[in-house]
C-alpha cells in the first residue's frame, strides 16, 4: 500500500471516499447528498457507530460512524475493526484508490483506523497461485500528520508485516539456519544493530544444555543469534554504555512435541511457535528504523523440536547454561528449556536492566483468557508490567497479570534435579512454566509474556487474517518509546 498525504476538501474530492464522522457536526459539513443524509440519521437512531457505503458511480463513499465519548483506547481499536468492514466494502467493489479524511476526529484517531486499514490488508500470498485484493494507494487528508509521523508508523507496520510473514513461513522454508540467515541480513542494512549467530559447535561449548537438548532430535542445527541496537548517543560516532533492556524470544521453528508427540491435530501450526523470535527481532529492527533511543538486545534461541535421531527424553536430566540441572518430565515442554538457556546467557553477559521474554508457551495460557490478550508474569519488575499494560491498554494488545506466588515453587522441585520442566500437577500451568524461567533471572527484573492465544489466529479476528498476528510488536515498541 502506498501512503499519500494531500490537501483534501471531501465534498470537492473526485475519486472514491472514506470518511469518518466522530463528534457531532454541522450537517453542511459532511459529504452527504440528501438522501445519503437520511440514511445516515435512520441509522444513527439505532447505533453510534457504523459503516455504510455509497454508490457514486464510478465511485463510492465509504461513511464511518463512531462513537467518540467513549474511553480513547474504545475509540481507537473501534475505528482498527471499522477499517474491516471497509476493507471488505472496497474489495466487494474493486476499489483500490481511496481517500481519507473526516469531521470531528483526532490524529490519534485517524491514525488508528489506518493502522486497522494496514493491518487487515496484509495477507501471506506467496504460496498462492491468483493474486488477492490488496488496497494499491490511500491519500490521507495531510490535516492529520506530517510526512515526518507517517514514514515512522509505516516502518512500524513493516516491521509487523515482516513479523507475521517470518512466523507464517513453513519449517520448509524457514528452519534455524536460515533465520538466522535473515536475522543477519536484515540488520547488515543498519549502521548500528549488531548480529551475532552462533552455530551448534559454539552453542556447545557455552554449554547450553536446554538448547542442546530440544535439537537433538533434529537434522537442522540449531542457532543462538544476539541482535542488538544502541541508539543512545554521546556522540555522532559514540554510543553511551548502559544496561540494555533484553528480550528474549522464543524460536521452535516447529514443534512436534518430540517424543512426547503431540496428539489429533495439536501439531497443526506449530510452525508458529517460533513468533517469540519473530516477535523480538521485529521490536529491534523497528527501534532502529525509527532511532528510539535506547539500548536494546534480542537474544533468539534457534530450533526444531522432533522425535527423531537421539532425542531427548523423559527422565533425561539436563545441565543449563548456569549450571542449573533440570529433570525433563515433558520433551513438549520445551520452550522453557531454550528460553532459560537464554535468559541465563543474559544476566551473565548484559546485566540487564530489565529481561522481557515473549513465547508461544502454553495452552493452559489460552485456556485461562482465550485469544483477548497475552498472559503475564513478573519477577522483581512490578515497574515495568505496569507500563506494559498502560502501553498495551493503548494500543490494544492488554495483558493480563498472573501471580508469582512463592507457593507455585513448591510444583516445579524435582527429587532428581534442581528444576522440572513442567508443574507437578495439570493446574496452573501457565504459572509454572513462567516460575520456571524466572529461576535463570536471578535478581534482575524479569516479565514473561506468554503469547500463546494470540500469535497466530485460526480463523481471521477483527484486524487479524487466518495466521500469524504480530501481536506484540506494536506493544514493545510503544514501551520502548515510553524508556
Amino acid at each position: 500500500m502506498i501512503y499519500t498525504l494531500q490537501d483534501i476538501n471531501p465534498k470537492e474530492y473526485e475519486g472514491s471516499l472514506i470518511f469518518l464522522y466522530g463528534d457531532e457536526c454541522a450537517e453542511r459539513n459532511l459529504p452527504l447528498g440528501r438522501r445519503e443524509l437520511e440514511s445516515v440519521k435512520r441509522k444513527e437512531e439505532k447505533e453510534k457507530s457504523f459503516v455504510v457505503g455509497f454508490d457514486r458511480l464510478p465511485e463510492r463513499l465509504y461513511f464511518v460512524r463512531f462513537d467518540s465519548e467513549r474511553p480513547a483506547p474504545e475509540v481507537q481499536e473501534g475505528l482498527r475493526r471499522q477499517a474491516v468492514e471497509v476493507l471488505k466494502m472496497m474489495e466487494k467493489d474493486d476499489v483500490k484508490d481511496v481517500a481519507l479524511c473526516g469531521e470531528g476526529t483526532l490524529p490519534e484517531e485517524m491514525a488508528a483506523f489506518v493502522e486497522g486499514l494496514t493491518l487487515a490488508d496484509y495477507s501471506f500470498d506467496r504460496f498462492c497461485s491468483k493474486d488477492r485484493f490488496h488496497v494499491d494507494q490511500l491519500i490521507i487528508n495531510s490535516v492529520y500528520f506530517t510526512q515526518e509521523e507517517l514514514d515512522a508508523q509505516q516502518r512500524l507496520w513493516n516491521r509487523v508485516f515482516w513479523c507475521r510473514e517470518w512466523v507464517n513461513l513453513p519449517v520448509q522454508d524457514l528452519n534455524a539456519a536460515q533465520f538466522a540467515e535473515e536475522l543477519q541480513s536484515v540488520a547488515e542494512s543498519f549502521e548500528n544493530v549488531k548480529c551475532t549467530v552462533m552455530d551448534k559447535r559454539k552453542i556447545e561449548s557455552l554449554r547450553m544444555g536446554g538448547l542442546l537438548a530440544v535439537n537433538r532430535g533434529s537434522v537442522d542445527e540449531p542457532r543462538f543469534v544476539v541482535l542488538e541496537y544502541n541508539g543512545l548517543k554521546q556522540s555522532s560516532n559514540q554510543a553511551i554504555k548502559q544496561s540494555p533492556i533484553c528480550l528474549v524470544g522464543k524460536g521452535i521453528m516447529y514443534d512436534t512435541g518430540g517424543l512426547n508427540i503431540k496428539p489429533e491435530d495439536y501439531m497443526q501450526e506449530m510452525k508458529s511457535d517460533m513468533a517469540g523470535a519473530a516477535t523480538m527481532a521485529s521490536v529491534v529492527f523497528a527501534a532502529a528504523d525509527n532511532a528510539l533511543p535506547v539500548h536494546v538486545v534480542a537474544l533468539l534461541p534457534l530450533t526444531d523440536n522432533r522425535p527423531g535421531f537421539n532425542a531427548y527424553a523423559a527422565d533425561d536430566i539436563l545441565t543449563m547454561y548456569d549450571g542449573t540441572t533440570v529433570e525433563v518430565v515433558n520433551t513438549d515442554a520445551e520452550g522453557r528449556l531454550i528460553l532459560a538457556d537464554a535468559i541465563a546467557y543474559a544476566v551473565k553477559n548484559y546485566n540487564p536492566r530489565v529481561i522481557i521474554d515473549a513465547a508461544t508457551l502454553t495452552g493452559a495460557a489460552v485456556r485461562a483468557i482465550s485469544t483477548f490478550g497475552i498472559a503475564a508474569m513478573q519477577q522483581n519488575a512490578g515497574r515495568e508490567l505496569e507500563m506494559l499494560k498502560i502501553v498495551g491498554n493503548e494500543v490494544y494488545e492488554r495483558l493480563v497479570e498472573f501471580p508469582m506466588w512463592k507457593e507455585y515453587d513448591e510444583l516445579i522441585k524435582s527429587d532428581f534435579a534442581d528444576l522440572r520442566n513442567c508443574g507437578n500437577t495439570p493446574q496452573a500451568g501457565t504459572i509454572t512454566a513462567g516460575k520456571f524461567l524466572a529461576h535463570f533471572a536471578k535478581e534482575v527484573p524479569y516479565v514473561h509474556l506468554d503469547i500463546a492465544g494470540v500469535a497466530y489466529f485460526t480463523k481471521a479476528q477483527h484486524y487479524f487474517r487466518a495466521g500469524a498476528s504480530g501481536y506484540g510488536v506494536r506493544l514493545l515498541y510503544a514501551y520502548l518509546q515510553m524508556q
